[in-house]
């Protein structure tokens, strides 16, 4: 187990950076909003279904694709492990929307949909979307 915590860590501190995340399809992966709760980060998890969280972490029943604005409108960033390529849209619009820096993981091979930075962490590459006021949203 402490070999997966050291991983994990690159990501943690990329993430504490902020001070209110919202994590877009927790689904039954909770250590990360958990660790980033034990840090003092306000952390919102969200899922298509109700899921368990961990104590600090709040948690709203949301779909990225057809978002409550209200669950996103204070976060500083807007984050998500293994986001499928269909998913990388949607969760950009959130973001731009709500002037937050988007930052993700995807699963295996897949590429980002959308223009991102590339930083490379232990467990792989986390791609970031800055938030971007001055582009026209769609």
């Amino acid at each position: 187990m402490a070999h997966s915590r050291r991983n994990a860590e690159t990501l943690l501190e990329t993430l504490a950076e902020y001070d209110r995340l919202v994590e877009v399809g927790i689904g039954r992966r909770t250590d990360v909003a958990a660790a980033l709760a034990d840090r003092g980060v306000a952390v919102t998890a969200t899922d298509v279904h109700d899921r368990p969280v961990p104590d600090g972490v709040r948690f709203v029943r949301d779909d990225i694709v057809d978002p409550d604005p209200a669950v996103y409108a204070a976060a500083e960033a807007i984050y998500a492990l293994n986001l499928p390529p269909e998913l990388h849209r949607p969760a950009l619009a959130v973001a731009r929307e709500t002037d937050a820096d988007l930052l993700f993981t995807t699963l295996g091979g897949d590429q980002p949909a959308i223009p991102v930075e590339r930083r490379t962490i232990e467990t792989g590459t986390l791609y970031v979307a800055r938030a971007s006021p001055t582009e026209r949203r769609r």
